[in-house]
């Protein structure tokens, strides 16, 4: 008798931490592979801190907005109009507002796992924020020559990311600054990890308490969600499916795959003209729509009686 979970069962219901937990390693390995190949301080007054930073906020900000267009959720939220089924009322409208921030706040939790993960990932290595915040060290750092003036200060400190445009006798004065701005990238890095993981907990927490279902009533909830949402979804491919056979076979004549194929229809080049082009969807009335130009043919058309009858089947002919 064993008392180790099967692997499946013990998965199921863990999507989401599965999901955040893999974009995170390929976040992680992104950044590796971004900052080996593409990162060069140009150790320059002026052009490291918009440098640095850029490697540390513009991919952050692409992650974040990838996060929130792969979300279904968001789509959800802002496509189409709000469900008929819910009545007007004050009462109705607050719940609904307290339901799209729940919603947002669920969305932007997903969307920030891989900025946060890169952001972190980058403060911990350190080469952006040394090349970033280099020129901004203490005087205390530059070296013993107080003749030298505050613009030359500042071109010797933004070269120290660049070890090949330091003098030698600079170099013990490199090596601290550069470990400095390290443990402060570094610190920063490990900050912003704990502040995100108690962030979560507490989130999750609070969701707990103030959730009016029971821990199992919320794992039946929550399975029941997945499989209606898996069984809808292939529903929809095969209601759709069997919709558009109905249309192929008035327009062709036969549906794809048929057997003993007796006889295909020959469209007329009007015909060809009306399916071919842009399709946009088509208001046909107050419930329905057009999906396509060939679901529109096929509503509206009238079908002619151009057969063209097969006196054998051209596999077996061949």
């Amino acid at each position: 008798m064993t008392f180790l979970p099967k692997w499946p069962a013990f998965l199921k219901g863990k999507e989401v931490v599965i999901a955040n937990a893999i974009i995170a390693i390929l976040t992680i390995g992104g950044q590796q592979l971004f900052s080996f190949f593409t990162f060069s301080c140009p150790c320059h007054v002026g052009q490291n801190l918009i440098y640095g930073l850029a490697f540390l906020g513009v991919p952050a900000l692409i992650l974040l907005v990838v996060g929130y267009a792969l979300n279904n959720q968001t789509w959800r939220l802002v496509t189409g109009k709000r469900s008929p089924l819910q009545a007007e009322g004050t009462q109705n409208q607050l719940l609904q507002c307290k339901l799209t921030c729940f919603v947002l706040c669920s969305i932007t939790g997903r969307a920030l796992v891989a900025p946060v993960t890169w952001l972190a990932v980058t403060l911990i290595n350190g080469s952006y924020y040394v090349c970033a915040m280099s020129e901004y060290v203490s005087v205390y750092y530059y070296g013993t020559n107080p003749n030298v003036t505050a613009s030359d200060r500042k071109k010797i400190l933004a070269a120290f990311p660049c070890s090949q445009l330091v003098p030698p006798e600079l170099s013990r004065a490199r090596d601290e600054v550069i470990l400095l701005l390290r443990y402060q990238s570094q610190v920063a890095g490990w900050l912003l990890i704990a502040v995100v993981v108690i962030t979560v907990f507490l989130s999750y927490c609070l969701a707990s308490c103030f959730s009016p279902l029971s821990f199992l009533h919320f794992r039946y909830w929550t399975s029941y969600v997945h499989n209606e949402q898996e069984l809808f979804d292939e529903a929809t491919d095969q209601h759709s499916k069997l919709y558009a056979i109905q249309h192929i076979r008035k327009f062709f004549g036969f549906v794809p795959g048929s057997e003993n194929v007796g006889e295909i229809r020959i469209p007329s080049l009007r015909e060809w003209q009306a399916i071919s082009g842009l399709a946009f969807l088509k208001l046909v009335d107050e419930e329905h729509y057009d999906y396509s130009l060939l679901h529109d043919w096929a509503l509206k058309g009238s079908v002619d009686r151009k057969y063209l009858k097969l006196d054998e089947d051209p596999v077996t002919a061949t």
